[in-house]
């Protein structure tokens, strides 16, 4: 099982499924507004930059590209969950 406490390479061509909890944050949208999902493979410079190669950040020395695909589609289902104060009564 892939994790930060055991991180692997995944395969180029595979599906995988990804869950990201993204942290707490307060926005207030009016109609017409929209939500906009980046995916990324790193958050520099908020955190080290991914060199995409499996070596330990202090000991890269090289870099590869990556490229990230949002698979949505029958057999591959996508969305973005956002929780909103006030649930659904929120949306009235």
């Amino acid at each position: 099982m892939r994790s930060y406490e055991m991180p692997e390479l995944l395969t180029p061509g595979e599906v995988y499924e990804v869950e990201v909890t993204a942290p707490d944050t307060a926005n207030r949208f009016v109609a017409g507004h929209r939500v906009r999902l980046d995916v990324s493979s790193s958050n520099f410079p908020r955190l080290d930059v991914n060199t995409n190669t499996g070596e330990p950040e202090a000991a890269a020395r090289r870099t590869a590209v990556a490229a990230n695909t949002v698979h949505m589609d029958a057999e591959h289902p996508s969305h973005l969950r956002v929780w909103l104060e006030g649930g659904a009564d929120a949306l009235a």
